[in-house]
């Protein structure tokens, strides 16, 4: 039974055959590909040498890396009080989210690259790209920073000799920095050009907008260099950006840096300097506030001083004028007395100081660093707490405002914590300032009861008293200011940052971009892809009828054969090559005819299509040939009367034909012309009429057919084009079968539709498709040569001419 004809026994599906059609979908899939295997792999070719000459000639990126170790403050005493208290004034100390925004601030970088000089960017030019010059540079540019410079675009240099070069604009994207306002630039105002062409070394070379000096270091004749001038906030901004920081895990208060850079060096040197400003940051911050402790020592030093001296010159001429040197042992013991007190007192009265400048210092919300409580000696540890609490949550406020606006959540967390803390300070302060008075009142009633002692004693005596209690008082303070002053500046001379490096930065030696084995597999997949893709969207946006299958799936009636591409310019292969594969497909569907239309001795046979090209003609004449030969008496009839094709093929003048019977009294046997071979006779169209429909749709059209039919074994309409013109559809009536032909890649998928509706619209029966010149092979199967399915072609075994196939069908063949 034919493949395609339906079988009224197999009324379910069997699953081994649905898998097996999903099988041939694979293939089909995959021979429609396959067959653009030279640009599958050409495109892959060009996808993995593109991966290739990236991987060459990009410039390598290696990534710098450096540790830092955040130390935890410890508590100092009283400070537990404030953590536990609930009053949120203080917090743990290692806070790393703040040590990263300082490592990643502005500030810190800017200070970085103003350090290591990094305005200028050196360029040395190669044969396909320019790199990135920063050690041993054969030049040096100087600028002047302190007026508008041009920055972003790049100048050429090319030296001629030892003494002079020649100079030239490379890149015109340059942009007008203004140290006055730095962080904005502007477009220079006229096109940058230079007075000369060829400079001498150190010599300055100024214009619009820019002032240089280029200096000779080790740059010989004909080296060709580049180089461009950036400013520090863009420099800063472009460092910032590019350093990342983060800790090693979340319980560790260990940070990694790390910067990605195509200057190793360049990038070890601005990292290891970065740490080093931090550091330094840090102890400046430390350091400031024995800066401060000593600036107040020497404002208390230079009042006493004076008066110690003067105190000192006066005893020592009461003693020359009156001969006296020794106090007698009462007046010993008095001035011992009012000695301690008089130390008493001057303690106080400095700590009185103190507490009045620290009341001054938190009234007017200065911003410097405090002096602490202890270097003028006092020893309330709650006040000292306050102290370093409020420093710390000071330099806190610094460092977050730097980086984040007012209105941060951590900023107004610090503005809270610091008010809090203030107005704690305040209240104890004005306390101590309360309990200070009051001691100082007391020991100058307990000194006012020894002036009275004093008093008994003889007058020369009394006189020394006075005078050597003025000196003692003034020595005792004078010897503890300079006592606190060298414990100031020993604790500024042993300051050392809490935090600390790791490591130093170190490059890897590898680099991490470009990723070579990711591009070539990236290349690798893209050269597969895009052809893919190409294709598919191609197929996709096809209109032509390409697919065997695709077409059988369309059409509502069986695709009975497929016609391979007559690759001669014979149009009667059948008669004048019979060993060639379109001969054999023509053979193939001669014998489908035995099973669409059994048991008939005579046959009428139909051909039409939608458009004028399709073939019908061609596949008319041959399957006529076959027939023929078979030793069938046939006669081929061609009925299209608009653009009759016959006569040409047959080689006939068209002077007679159906056209001619039709329209006189002409007998149908005087139009009949012999083709020269046996058993085959044709009728020609005829001259072209005016009303060809009207002529085919007369009763005479009948009676000639069924006259012809009577004599003829075989009877063959070439009908016109069914998409064109209407008369077609009345002559499917004088037919046995009827075949509708399609021609690859020249046939509109739309046309499907004009033989569906043929069928269920039209009432056509026994009509049935044809896809003649097929030539594009869209699945294991099909393609020219092979019938329709049944493997005619290569090893065929003599049966007709054989076809080489493709090195890939005949894999795919042999599994």
């Amino acid at each position: 039974m034919y493949p395609n004809t339906p079988n009224p026994s197999n009324s379910g599906q069997n699953p081994f055959m649905v898998q097996k059609e999903d099988e041939i979908d694979l293939k089909v899939l995959l021979f429609n590909y396959l067959q653009y295997w030279v640009l599958i792999i050409a495109c892959m070719f060009v996808g993995v040498l593109g991966a290739f000459l990236f991987n060459r000639y990009a410039t390598n990126i290696f990534k710098v890396e450096s540790s830092i170790l955040v130390v935890d403050d410890k508590p100092s005493l009283g400070t537990d009080l404030f953590e536990s208290s609930g009053l949120g004034m203080l917090q743990g100390k290692s806070n790393i989210e703040n040590e990263i925004g300082i490592l990643k601030s502005f500030s810190l970088a800017q200070e970085a690259v103003t350090d290591l000089n990094l305005n200028v960017q050196y360029y040395k030019e190669g044969f396909v790209t320019t790199t990135q010059i920063y050690d041993k540079l054969p030049i040096l540019v100087t600028v002047d920073w302190k007026n508008p410079q041009l920055v972003g675009g790049r100048f050429k240099l090319e030296v001629i000799n030892e003494d002079s070069f020649e100079l030239s604009v490379e890149n015109e994207e340059f942009r007008v920095y203004n140290p006055n306002d730095p962080f904005y630039k502007t477009l220079p105002e006229q096109e940058v050009s230079l007075s000369k062409s060829v400079y001498t070394f150190g010599q300055e070379i100024s214009g619009e907008n820019f002032s240089f000096t280029i200096n000779q270091i080790a740059a010989l004749p004909g080296d060709i260099l580049q180089f461009n001038l950036v400013d520090t906030p863009s420099l800063a901004l472009k460092y910032k950006e590019e350093l990342a920081v983060s800790p090693i895990n979340k319980q560790a208060s260990i940070l990694s840096l790390s910067l990605e850079t195509p200057v190793r060096r360049l990038g070890e040197d601005y990292i290891n300097k970065l740490m080093e400003m931090y550091l330094a940051r840090e102890l400046d911050e430390k350091n400031r506030a024995s800066e401060n402790t000593v600036r107040f020592i020497d404002e208390q030093l230079s009042g006493i001083t004076d008066s110690l001296r003067f105190s000192e010159n006066k005893l020592q001429k009461y003693r020359t004028e009156n001969k006296v040197f020794n106090l007698s042992e009462e007046g010993s013991v008095i001035f011992e007395r009012m000695q301690e007190l008089e130390m008493q007192k001057g303690q106080a009265e400095i700590n009185l100081k103190y507490y009045e400048t620290l009341r001054d210092y938190l009234v007017s919300d200065l911003s410097g660093d405090m002096v602490a409580p202890s270097i003028v000696g006092v020893t309330d540890p709650l006040l000292n707490s306050l102290v370093q609490a409020y420093s710390e949550l000071q330099s806190e406020r610094n460092r977050l405002t730097a980086n984040f606006t007012d209105e941060a959540p951590a900023v107004r967390e610090n503005a809270t914590r610091l008010q809090n803390t203030k107005k704690q300070l305040q209240e104890n302060v004005n306390s101590a300032l309360s309990n200070t008075q009051n001691l100082i009142s007391d020991l100058n009633s307990q000194i006012r009861m020894l002036d009275v002692d004093i008093n008994s004693l003889p007058e020369t005596e009394r006189n020394l008293i006075g005078i050597q209690r003025q000196f003692s008082i003034n020595e005792n303070i004078y010897i503890y200011l300079l006592q606190k002053k060298a414990e100031a500046e020993i604790t500024k001379a042993s300051n050392m940052p809490k935090n600390s490096i790791l490591d130093f930065a170190k490059s890897g030696q590898e680099p991490v971009a470009p990723k070579r084995s990711l591009n070539l597999l990236i290349g690798l997949i893209l050269g597969l892809i895009l052809p893919i893709g190409f294709i598919t969207i191609k197929d996709f946006l096809n209109t032509k009828i390409e697919d065997p299958k695709e077409l059988e799936n369309q059409i509502k009636v069986p695709l009975i054969g497929m016609i391979g591409r007559n690759n001669s310019e014979d149009a009667i292969p059948v008669m004048n090559n019979p060993r060639s594969t379109v001969t054999e497909s023509f053979r193939s569907l001669r014998a489908d005819m035995s099973y669409l239309s059994p048991n008939k001795d005579n046959l009428t046979i139909l051909f039409t299509s939608s458009i004028s090209g399709e073939g019908k003609t061609f596949v008319s004449i041959n399957v006529a040939s076959v027939y023929a030969l078979m030793g069938k008496k046939t006669l081929l009839i061609g009925l299209d009367l608009r653009k009759p094709k016959i006569a040409e093929d047959f080689n006939l003048p068209n002077d007679k034909g159906m056209s001619t019977c039709l329209s006189s009294d002409t007998p149908w046997r005087d139009v009949v012309k012999a083709t020269g071979h046996k058993d085959m006779d044709v009728i020609l169209s005829g001259p072209i009429p005016p009303n060809p429909a009207e002529l085919l749709l007369q009763d005479k059209f009948g009676e000639i057919i069924r006259e012809i039919k009577a004599e003829y074994d075989v009877v063959i309409f070439d009908c016109p084009p069914v998409g064109l013109v209407s008369e077609t559809k009345e002559l499917f009536g004088f037919a046995d079968i009827s075949f509708y032909v399609f021609r690859q890649g020249y046939s509109m998928k739309g046309n499907t539709q004009i033989l569906n509706n043929l069928v269920e619209k039209g009432g056509v029966s026994k009509i049935y498709g044809i896809l003649n010149d097929v030539h594009i092979d869209k699945g294991y199967g099909y393609g020219y040569g092979y019938g329709y399915g049944y493997g005619y072609g290569n090893n065929s075994y003599g049966y007709h001419e054989e076809v080489q196939l493709p090195w890939w069908k005949r894999a795919l063949r042999r599994k």
